[in-house]
Protein backbone atom coordinates (compact mmCIF):
# COMPACT_ATOMS: atom_id res chain seq x y z
CA UNK A 1 0.00 0.00 0.00
CA UNK A 2 1.34 3.44 -0.88
CA UNK A 3 1.55 6.18 1.72
CA UNK A 4 -1.21 8.30 0.11
CA UNK A 5 -3.66 5.42 0.00
CA UNK A 6 -2.82 4.40 3.58
CA UNK A 7 -3.47 7.98 4.76
CA UNK A 8 -6.77 8.11 2.85
CA UNK A 9 -7.84 4.67 4.09
CA UNK A 10 -6.91 5.52 7.67
CA UNK A 11 -8.88 8.77 7.50
CA UNK A 12 -11.96 6.92 6.28
CA UNK A 13 -11.57 4.26 8.96
CA UNK A 14 -11.08 6.96 11.62
CA UNK A 15 -14.47 8.43 10.77
CA UNK A 16 -16.18 5.05 10.33
CA UNK A 17 -14.96 3.10 13.37
CA UNK A 18 -13.80 5.38 16.20
CA UNK A 19 -16.13 8.07 14.88
CA UNK A 20 -19.05 5.73 15.35
CA UNK A 21 -17.92 4.19 18.65
CA UNK A 22 -16.57 7.33 20.35
CA UNK A 23 -18.68 10.11 18.83
CA UNK A 24 -21.94 8.97 17.23
CA UNK A 25 -22.90 6.25 19.75
CA UNK A 26 -22.24 8.47 22.81
CA UNK A 27 -24.27 11.22 21.17
CA UNK A 28 -27.10 8.76 20.40
CA UNK A 29 -27.08 7.59 24.02
CA UNK A 30 -26.78 10.96 25.78
CA UNK A 31 -27.49 13.60 23.10
CA UNK A 32 -24.57 15.28 24.87
CA UNK A 33 -27.01 16.59 27.44
CA UNK A 34 -25.50 17.67 30.74
CA UNK A 35 -27.22 15.98 33.65
CA UNK A 36 -26.24 16.48 37.29
CA UNK A 37 -22.68 15.32 37.96
CA UNK A 38 -22.26 11.68 38.88
CA UNK A 39 -22.42 11.14 42.62
CA UNK A 40 -23.16 14.88 42.84
CA UNK A 41 -19.42 15.54 42.56
CA UNK A 42 -18.47 18.23 40.03
CA UNK A 43 -14.77 17.24 39.80
CA UNK A 44 -15.88 14.12 37.88
CA UNK A 45 -16.90 16.46 35.04
CA UNK A 46 -13.40 17.97 35.05
CA UNK A 47 -11.86 14.49 35.01
CA UNK A 48 -14.10 13.69 32.03
CA UNK A 49 -12.85 16.76 30.16
CA UNK A 50 -9.24 15.75 30.85
CA UNK A 51 -9.93 12.21 29.63
CA UNK A 52 -11.41 13.55 26.38
CA UNK A 53 -8.51 15.98 25.98
CA UNK A 54 -6.00 13.17 26.55
CA UNK A 55 -7.74 10.63 24.32
CA UNK A 56 -8.15 12.79 21.23
CA UNK A 57 -4.47 13.40 20.37
CA UNK A 58 -3.59 9.79 21.23
CA UNK A 59 -6.19 8.55 18.77
CA UNK A 60 -5.04 10.87 16.01
CA UNK A 61 -1.36 10.09 16.60
CA UNK A 62 -2.09 6.36 16.45
CA UNK A 63 -3.86 6.67 13.11
CA UNK A 64 -1.03 8.77 11.68
CA UNK A 65 1.54 6.17 12.79
CA UNK A 66 -0.42 3.36 11.15
CA UNK A 67 -0.60 5.28 7.88
CA UNK A 68 2.91 6.76 7.75
CA UNK A 69 5.05 4.17 9.51
CA UNK A 70 2.96 1.03 9.08
CA UNK A 71 1.92 1.80 5.50
CA UNK A 72 -1.58 0.55 6.14
CA UNK A 73 -4.72 1.26 8.09
CA UNK A 74 -6.14 0.04 11.40
CA UNK A 75 -8.90 -1.67 9.40
CA UNK A 76 -8.51 -5.46 9.26
CA UNK A 77 -9.12 -5.37 5.49
CA UNK A 78 -6.08 -3.10 4.89
CA UNK A 79 -3.66 -3.80 7.76
CA UNK A 80 -0.24 -2.19 8.10
CA UNK A 81 2.65 -3.76 6.22
CA UNK A 82 5.09 -2.94 9.02
CA UNK A 83 4.65 -3.43 12.74
CA UNK A 84 4.36 -0.03 14.46
CA UNK A 85 6.40 0.07 17.68
CA UNK A 86 7.15 3.80 18.06
CA UNK A 87 5.38 6.52 20.01
CA UNK A 88 2.83 5.12 22.43
CA UNK A 89 3.04 1.77 20.63
CA UNK A 90 6.40 1.40 22.34
CA UNK A 91 4.59 1.18 25.69
CA UNK A 92 1.02 0.11 24.91
CA UNK A 93 -0.13 -2.48 22.39
CA UNK A 94 -3.41 -0.71 21.63
CA UNK A 95 -3.32 3.05 22.20
CA UNK A 96 -6.27 3.43 19.80
CA UNK A 97 -8.48 1.29 22.00
CA UNK A 98 -7.26 3.05 25.13
CA UNK A 99 -7.97 6.45 23.55
CA UNK A 100 -11.46 5.45 22.40
CA UNK A 101 -12.21 4.26 25.93
CA UNK A 102 -10.89 7.55 27.32
CA UNK A 103 -13.25 9.40 24.97
CA UNK A 104 -16.31 7.31 25.84
CA UNK A 105 -15.74 7.22 29.60
CA UNK A 106 -14.73 10.89 29.58
CA UNK A 107 -18.04 11.76 27.94
CA UNK A 108 -19.87 9.64 30.51
CA UNK A 109 -18.22 11.59 33.32
CA UNK A 110 -18.61 14.96 31.61
CA UNK A 111 -22.31 14.52 30.87
CA UNK A 112 -23.09 12.62 34.07
CA UNK A 113 -24.39 9.64 32.10
CA UNK A 114 -24.43 6.22 33.71
CA UNK A 115 -25.65 4.78 30.39
CA UNK A 116 -22.50 6.07 28.68
CA UNK A 117 -20.34 4.50 31.37
CA UNK A 118 -22.20 1.19 30.88
CA UNK A 119 -21.62 1.54 27.15
CA UNK A 120 -17.92 2.13 27.91
CA UNK A 121 -17.78 -1.20 29.74
CA UNK A 122 -19.37 -2.93 26.74
CA UNK A 123 -16.86 -1.26 24.40
CA UNK A 124 -13.97 -2.34 26.63
CA UNK A 125 -15.22 -5.95 26.66
CA UNK A 126 -15.59 -5.86 22.88
CA UNK A 127 -12.04 -4.55 22.44
CA UNK A 128 -10.68 -7.12 24.87
CA UNK A 129 -12.38 -10.01 23.06
CA UNK A 130 -11.31 -8.71 19.62
CA UNK A 131 -7.68 -8.40 20.73
CA UNK A 132 -7.56 -11.87 22.30
CA UNK A 133 -9.50 -13.76 19.64
CA UNK A 134 -8.43 -12.00 16.43
CA UNK A 135 -5.81 -9.28 16.64
CA UNK A 136 -3.07 -10.94 18.70
CA UNK A 137 -3.17 -14.21 16.70
CA UNK A 138 -3.10 -12.23 13.42
CA UNK A 139 -0.17 -10.08 14.53
CA UNK A 140 1.74 -13.12 15.70
CA UNK A 141 1.15 -14.91 12.35
CA UNK A 142 2.16 -11.88 10.31
CA UNK A 143 5.05 -10.47 12.32
CA UNK A 144 6.12 -13.44 14.46
CA UNK A 145 7.98 -12.88 17.69
CA UNK A 146 8.37 -9.15 16.94
CA UNK A 147 4.89 -8.64 18.37
CA UNK A 148 5.96 -10.00 21.74
CA UNK A 149 9.60 -8.96 22.07
CA UNK A 150 9.41 -5.21 21.46
CA UNK A 151 7.81 -4.48 24.84
CA UNK A 152 5.96 -6.59 27.38
CA UNK A 153 2.29 -5.66 27.02
CA UNK A 154 -1.00 -7.10 28.14
CA UNK A 155 -3.65 -8.01 25.54
CA UNK A 156 -6.00 -5.33 26.86
CA UNK A 157 -3.65 -2.59 25.74
CA UNK A 158 -2.27 -1.60 29.10
CA UNK A 159 1.35 -2.13 30.20
CA UNK A 160 2.00 -5.49 31.82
Amino acid sequence: MHRASSIFGSAIFLVAAPGTVAVYAPWAISHWHLTPPLLGWFPLRVIGVFMIAAGTPVLLDSFVRFAIQGLGTPAPIAPPQRLVVTGLYRWVRNPMYVSVLLLVIGQGLLFGSVRLLEYGIIVWLGFFAFVLLYEEPQLHRKFGQNTRSSVLRSPAGFPA
